[in-house]
């Protein structure tokens, strides 16, 4: 019995080997910037709130961990591979051998330019887990581009839902210098507009080494002589952002880059199993998985499903099914990719840093279709021309 046995399990692991060997691989190649300015010490350090802290490559491996068993059971394997880029050319040229060694999926965590002449150097789908910019779901959106990180409309929208439902109405916006501040300003009072809120006043600051720009960036000087119920702040450096809470001349509560922040993921997440995931992100990283490494992870997950769904497929299969998976993200819904302009539909989280406060949508708003699909760009109202 005993030589039986051992002769039993001698087979299982030769079947083991035999399966593992004949495992379709879906290879997939993560395209990074190399010295990310986000990821500096001294930056990662502040951990402004929708901010990264760590490295992209952390919550697609975390993903692929968890997602042995699946794959196993379906005969499949995923491989992954880094590349560093350190300017657009190098992102280009890396997504093109990419390709050419036989990469079904990139998945980017680049700058929107560097993001658009990746995508469009090659004809395989392309996930993006940092880049926000709204053109990039409109105007300037391809065919082969899916968004799992939230656009800068749907945390606009999930914030003024929250303010809605709270019956704050009356906004202070104070926007900061930067061109990237102007454009989420406008995506902003877009939000509102949506939402029936009201501009009360629009507000630049600007903060300053010199001296006689020193009131520019004064808190009291920028939130007096109005009444507002609110302060939105447009800071996506975030340095006077975080400074502002109870330092306006009203009592009124601060939102937006500070305060009250809308975000894809927050470590104090506490419904839907949630709470394992950001427990075993901790463990492996030694840091809280912030709304990029949910993101990544996400990625992660996404590669997972492909690879169990379709283990024999060709490349070409890869973005067709992708536009159908559905993915759980430990926030109580299935979510897909929208059709229009390949957002991944998903609550936001709304949270003060120390816990969620509140999810969008907000009980009680309603969409014809998908309740989801009140945040971001509905169907109706897309810009993309893309053909998907």
């Amino acid at each position: 019995m005993k030589r039986l046995a051992l002769g039993l399990a001698a087979a299982l692991t030769l079947s083991a080997a035999a399966l593992a060997t004949q495992a379709a691989t879906l290879k997939a190649t993560l395209i990074v910037a190399e010295d990310d300015d986000r990821l500096d010490r001294s930056r990662a350090e502040r951990a402004y709130l929708g901010h990264p802290t760590g490295p992209a490559e952390d919550g697609v491996k975390l993903a692929l961990e968890e997602g042995q068993f699946e794959l196993d059971a379906a005969g499949a394997a995923v491989e992954v591979e880094t590349e560093e880029a350190a300017d657009l050319a190098a992102a280009r040229s890396a997504a093109v051998a990419a390709e050419k060694a036989g990469a079904a999926v990139l998945i980017a965590d680049l700058p929107a330019e560097w993001l658009l002449a990746v995508t469009d150097a090659v004809k395989i789908p392309v996930l993006n887990v940092s880049a926000a910019a709204d053109p990039l779901r409109g105007a300037n959106c391809r065919a082969n581009l899916f968004h799992i990180m939230p656009s800068e409309r749907m945390r606009a929208d999930a914030l003024a839902q929250t303010l809605l439902s709270r019956k704050w109405s009356k906004l202070l916006l104070l926007v900061g210098s930067s061109p990237i501040d102007q454009q989420r300003a406008q995506v902003v009072q877009a939000a509102l507009k949506r939402y029936g809120l009201q501009l009360v006043a629009n507000k630049p600051f600007k903060l300053s080494a010199d001296p006689r720009e020193r009131n520019l960036a004064n808190p009291l000087l920028l939130t007096a002589g109005t009444q507002y119920d609110a302060v939105w702040v447009v800071d996506s450096d975030g340095e006077f952002a975080r400074a502002l809470p109870y330092r306006t001349v009203l009592p009124r509560p601060v939102v937006g880059d500070a305060g009250l922040v809308p975000v894809g993921w927050h470590a104090q997440f506490e419904r839907f199993g949630a709470p394992q995931v950001s427990r075993r992100f901790h463990k492996a990283t030694d840091r809280p998985m912030t709304a990029h490494d949910w993101s990544a992870w996400m990625a992660g997950k996404a590669l997972v499903a492909l690879a169990s769904a379709q283990p024999k497929g060709p490349n070409t299969a890869w973005q067709q099914a992708l536009g159908k998976t559905q993915l759980d993200g430990s926030k109580g819904v299935s979510m897909t990719f929208r059709p229009w302009d390949g957002q991944l539909r998903q609550p936001m989280l709304l949270t003060d840093g120390q816990g969620v406060i509140s999810q969008a949508p907000i009980e009680g708003i309603l969409h014809p279709t998908n309740v989801l699909d009140t945040l971001g760009t509905d169907a109706g109202e897309k810009l993309c021309k893309a053909p998907r």
